[in-house]
């Protein structure tokens, strides 16, 4: 609840942000982070066997901030600043903040990024895990098929792509605009290893995780199903929420279900 309390704070200071798609990886973030599948703290992060996190969906970032703030890697002070003139919390990733490998935004490079960085470990003889975090609207681009080709034709065992699998995109349903599904069997017929999972369970997260570091031969995608605005009951499948503001009594109201008095 924190962390999504955290969300709404910042967006509503700012008057900006994409909230949706915040909102619907909260769990999925935080399991990463806190749930101890991640090997990445504040006090190794020079070390060269750290894993590595990838936020490929990087409009969405409020996330991000309030995860990295909740581990440690800055103070949650910094957040009040979000999106101000002279901030360092602008309204996309970048890497000059603590914890922050890659800065994105554009969407559709962070896979390929991922890609390197496990092939690159292999080479070194290092034995890090890196994980991308795509937006399924993001998996329109191009550029996610190419490494995810990439990916498998090395057997990168040791990349793991986590897709938000929220269903919605800027304006409508991805169904709708671009059918995805069947999307699982598309990722299994470029050679990777698909794990579905409800990414707002915590249980099924961990199952999930320890499932993906214990693939031996292909990379694995963890198709986490979400809703875009979790928590926030009028937000909840709504694509209109993708980057609003919440205002008058429904800033009251959003307030209300997440606790914020």
């Amino acid at each position: 609840m924190w962390v999504r309390q955290k969300i709404l704070k910042m967006i509503t200071n700012a008057g900006h942000g994409h909230i949706g798609g915040s909102l619907s990886c909260v769990e999925i973030l935080t399991f990463l982070y806190m749930g101890g599948v991640i090997n990445s703290t504040p006090d190794i992060l020079k070390k060269a066997n750290r894993d590595r996190y990838i936020h490929s969906k990087g409009h969405a970032c409020e996330v991000l901030y309030a995860v990295l703030a909740r581990a440690g890697f800055f103070s949650d002070t910094l957040l009040e600043s979000y999106g101000n003139n002279g901030s360092r919390l602008g309204g996309h990733v970048d890497s000059f903040l603590p914890g922050i490998e890659l800065s994105t935004g554009s969407l559709g490079n962070g896979l390929g990024v991922g890609a390197g960085l496990a092939l690159g470990a292999r080479l070194k003889r290092l034995t890090y895990f890196t994980y991308v975090m795509l937006g399924d609207g993001e998996c329109y681009e191009g550029s996610v098929w190419e490494a995810a080709s990439f990916a498998a034709h090395h057997r990168l065992n040791r990349l793991v792509a986590i897709v938000d699998r929220n269903q919605e995109i800027t304006l409508d349903n991805t169904e709708n605009c671009n059918a995805h599904e069947p999307f699982g069997d598309k990722w299994t017929s470029f050679g990777w290893h698909v794990i579905e999972v409800n990414g707002h369970d915590y249980n099924a997260l961990d199952r999930a995780f320890k499932k993906a570091k214990k693939q031996a031969d292909r990379p694995v995608v963890l198709i986490a199903n979400t809703i875009k605005g979790k928590g926030i009951s009028f937000m909840e499948k709504e694509a209109g929420w993708h980057h609003r503001v919440p205002k008058g009594k429904l800033l009251s109201e959003a307030k209300k279900e997440l606790g914020i008095s």
